[in-house]
């Protein structure tokens, strides 16, 4: 909210539309039984935040993960109102998961757990209410479950051909974050072939990103989970990425397996993944992943840009670091807008049709940045842009 401050001494009456959107329009918490494979009862909570509907029906990801509560939920949704609203399309925010971790559970188990969730869910979203999405923990499988529940209970189950809780965008937040930096690298006169990448993370955004990354000419050389890190010095091909594919695909699987699969791959060598020199780095996993001394070792190891592909992966001090020393910054209010994207020109919309929506919303940002005497700051443009465009359309429904 800091960034906000030029808008309030402009114009004060945003500081109030700023005050209410402090607090969301519908915060929803339920518990959620289900039973597992031995014939226990289990219970997790589970929930949605409809944080904002001024531009239009509610949007936002699912997440499932043992670190989800009730405040990292409505800071995902406050997130994620300046997120869609930088799109400029028609959609509010919302988001929404559990505490369950789906990483130890059976496959039978993610279905009764999923059916279970959608149950609840069901008497709040639906096509032109609230569209959930694919988020951390929450796949195509995990969607797709949720889907075939709320078709058991809805008629209505499509909007303008549509299907609901479409799985078809898996790919569209990590193609998103490569397309964004392209643009960045466009701007300061440089491609992203030959790059050579550093991906911090092994979930579908950062195996996407590694993909699109191999269509730039670009170099990604790492992945990483809970188990550690596997290194190829001379980058992923779409070989290997496959056999990272299919590892991580399987519930549950570490990387550590890859091992096995190339004669290359180093495994937690070095012993710090930053060590490793690079061109680009990509955090892709867990919130607050990128410290303020995490910053300092990737800038002083040649890396010349960091960018977001997972929610709030690079913290404030991380980020004062990341100015001083000059580096590339995407914000992940900025990168993330691909899963929109795709929703908004559907999925049958060519790669250069995608690419041309990515690049008209970084120069919206780029120019907001510029007016408001904060060139270059990306995260300072995406979050007064959206802002902006929620805040308008809130003044004009007046107190609601």
């Amino acid at each position: 909210m800091q960034c906000l401050s030029p808008i309030f001494e402009r114009n004060p009456r945003y500081a109030f539309v700023a005050k209410q959107l402090m607090e969301p329009e519908r915060f929803l918490q339920f518990r959620v039984p289900w039973l597992d494979d031995t014939g226990v009862i289990r219970m997790n909570r589970g929930f949605r935040i409809q944080y904002n509907s001024a531009l239009g029906p509610y949007q936002g990801s699912l997440h499932f993960g043992s670190h989800i509560n009730s405040g990292s939920i409505k800071s995902f949704g406050f997130d994620t109102v300046f997120s869609n609203g930088l799109t400029g399309y028609s959609i509010g925010a919302a988001v929404g998961g559990s505490d369950i971790n789906p990483f130890d559970k059976s496959e039978a188990e993610i279905q009764r757990f999923c059916q279970s969730y959608m149950t609840e869910l069901v008497k709040y979203v639906g096509p032109d209410v609230d569209l959930p999405t694919m988020g951390m923990g929450v796949g195509q499988k995990e969607l797709g479950y949720m889907y075939g529940q709320y078709k058991r209970i809805n008629l209505k189950s499509s909007s303008d051909g549509k299907p609901f809780l479409s799985s078809s965008a898996s790919n569209a937040s990590g193609v998103g974050v490569v397309h964004f930096a392209n643009e960045m690298l466009k701007d300061r006169g440089d491609t992203l072939k030959g790059k050579r990448c550093l991906i911090i993370g092994a979930g579908k955004v950062a195996r996407s990103v590694a993909s699109k990354l191999l269509e730039f000419g670009a170099i990604p050389l790492t992945f990483s989970d809970s188990s550690g890190h596997v290194y190829e010095p001379d980058g992923f091909d779409e070989a290997k990425l496959k056999t990272i594919d299919k590892i991580k695909d399987e519930r549950g699987a570490l990387l550590g397996r890859y091992i096995i699969a190339s004669t290359t791959a180093m495994f937690n060598d070095p012993e710090q993944m930053l060590d490793i020199s690079c061109d680009l780095c990509f955090p892709c996993a867990a919130m607050n992943n990128i410290t303020k001394e995490a910053a300092i070792r990737l800038a002083d190891n040649g890396c010349k840009g960091i960018i977001e592909g997972g929610s709030s992966t690079v913290t404030d001090d991380a980020r004062k670091v990341i100015k001083k020393r000059g580096l590339m910054y995407g914000p992940h209010t900025l990168t993330l807008t691909g899963c929109a994207v795709h929703h908004h020109i559907g999925s049958h919309a060519s790669d250069d049709q995608f690419a041309k929506e990515i690049a008209r919303i970084y120069r919206d940002t780029k120019n907001t940045a510029q007016e408001f005497h904060a060139r270059g700051d990306l995260y300072t443009g995406a979050t007064i842009t959206g802002f902006l465009r929620v805040a308008n359309a809130m003044l004009a429904h007046g107190a609601v």
